[in-house]
Formats: C-alpha cells, structure tokens, sequence
C-alpha cells in the first residue's frame, strides 16, 4: 500500500516536473565557424586572409549563416522561449544580417562584445537569466592531433590551462557561462572537438559534422543539408536534457590559477607587461584570477567590465 506521505510525495514531485516542462527556456548560442558544416578548407573558414578568393568567402559567410539559422530553428521548435546569438567568430560580423532568422524570440549580438548594464563586455546578454550554453561551429584546442584548424583564440597561444587542466575555446567559453552556474548542454564541430567537449563536460549533447584531413587546414564531412539535420537532432536532445537537469555547471575552485604558454618569447613578454601576470619561463605566463568571468580578462581585458576603448 502506497502511503499518504508517498503520494503527497509523488503529486508534488510531479508538479516540480510539469512546471520544469512548462518553464520558458532562456538559451545563449556562442557562434563560431570552424566546426560549422560545409566549411572544409581554411580559405572558406578564414576568409578575411589575404588572397581569398570573393565567391569563397561569400559561400562561406552564407554557410555559416544558414548553419546558425538550422541550429536556432532547432532551439525553438524544441521548446526555447529566448535566444540569444552571438557571433565571434574573428570577432564577429560574418553572419549575414539580411538572412538571419527572424523570430521575435531571437535577439542578436553581431560582435563579441558590446553593451551591457551601461558596461563594455564580452559576450553581452549572458548572465544569471539564461538557463543553457550552446557552442555551434566550434574547434578543437591549440595542438590537437587530427582536427582542423585546431587553436585556442589565437595562433600565438600554445596551451591554455585552468587549475591544471588543459582547455580550448569551448572550455573557456565555458568558464565564463558557470560564473552564473549556466551549463554547457551542446556542442557542434568536428570530431576533435567533440570529443574535447564530451571529456571535459560530461553529459554534454554533440553533433560532429565533419573530421580532420590529411592537413590541419583540411576537413571531410557531411554535406550542409544531412549535417543540419543531424544538428537539429542532436539539438533537440539537448534541450530536453536542459530541462530535465541532467547538464551542470562548470565550476572550478577559485581562485583559480591560469597559465599560458605561448609561442614565442615575444608574444610571452608583451603579455607579461599586463599588471598580476607572473612568467613562470620564457614562454609560460601565470594568473591568479578570483571569478570564473575574468578567465580573460587578466590577458586580455576582456570580461564583464571592459576598457570602453577596446
């Protein structure tokens, strides 16, 4: 027999779970291009370069752009309230304004940073009202064996650790999202990266959409329409295992110590003239940082309160 404190138990457990169901889902999409689909060589993901050819970078830009589109639409069919897309690939500036989606439940950062509260900051909109972090067209970190155009930011950065552990761009990325204790619950990119997100992030939902070549600077994968697909999929995945709770936080003891090691004793020394930066060699830098937000910041300003000026 069934007590009465179990049934009570059971009907309020219920309610929890219909309310998790019913509760707007509000979702911030970090866009980079790498990893997205039908992008395979490093003329069409690094178009700005110079010598690109213009019908590549124009095929690129309209790649990147109907990617972030499929990925948004997937979003709110799966049941997202709010999105929130920022592009910062280089930056940003390279989705195409004039073929975004357009849904009233999408707003749209076309840089990497802007403004927030009266405040410069990277990443703006992100903060304690979004419930998921999503990561399409991602890469692997800086040294990746078998990925394409593996990095972490910028050329000149080799490893990139934090308390130890080696991460990429999707790691710090995700550092900067749980100082609100926001998850990270998708990732898409090539296979490389995928796997760098999965180990790091447990429970995490991936679509790999194409593998390293012969050539860091080449890719094989699926075609855009079978890839998009597979992301919708994968996508809606994630969003039920945001609503479910079954995605956590990032959250590493603070304060945390950061290194860096860079590529050249040039690159190290520039840096090391930035103030609480200690060089532990003539290419390793050392940082003592007290919030997961200022992962960068302490390198290169950027974090919830930025120069005006940059």
């Amino acid at each position: 027999m069934i007590s009465r404190r179990n049934l009570l138990r059971a009907a309020a457990s219920t309610a929890v779970g219909l309310a998790q169901e019913r509760r707007p889902l509000k979702v911030y999409m970090i866009c980079d291009m790498e990893g997205s689909s039908g992008i395979f060589t490093r003329e069409q993901a690094w178009y700005w370069e110079n010598g690109v050819r213009e019908q590549v970078a124009a095929q690129a830009r309209e790649l990147f752009t109907a990617d972030v589109n499929s990925a948004s639409a997937a979003a709110l069919a799966a049941g997202v309230g709010e999105l929130i897309v920022c592009d910062t690939h280089h930056g940003g500036g390279n989705l195409l304004r004039e073929k975004v989606l357009s849904d009233s439940r999408i707003t749209y950062a076309y840089r990497s940073t802007g403004m927030q509260d009266g405040k410069r900051r990277v990443f703006p909109g992100l903060d304690q009202t979004v419930h998921g972090l999503m990561l399409p067209g991602h890469h692997a970190k800086a040294g990746t064996a078998g990925a394409f155009l593996p990095h972490t930011n910028s050329s000149e950065w080799l490893d990139f650790t934090i308390n130890g552990q080696s991460v990429g761009e999707i790691g710090v990325e995700t550092c900067f999202a749980g100082h609100w204790d926001i998850p990270l619950i998708f990732v898409q990119g090539d296979e490389a990266a995928c796997y760098e997100a999965r180990t790091q992030f447990p429970g995490v939902v991936t679509a790999s959409v194409k593998r390293g070549g012969p050539h860091p600077e080449l890719c094989t994968g699926l075609d855009p329409e079978s890839a998009r697909r597979e992301t919708a999929r994968r996508v809606g995945e994630a969003i039920e295992g945001l609503r479910a709770g079954k995605m956590r936080p990032y959250k590493p003891t603070l304060p945390m110590t950061i290194t860096l090691r860079m590529r050249t004793m040039a690159g190290a020394a520039k840096a090391a003239q930035r103030p609480g930066i200690k060089r532990n060699d003539d290419y390793t830098l050392e940082a003592r940082v007290g919030t997961q937000a200022d992962v960068l910041k302490w390198l290169r300003g950027d974090g919830l309160d930025m120069d005006p000026a940059r």
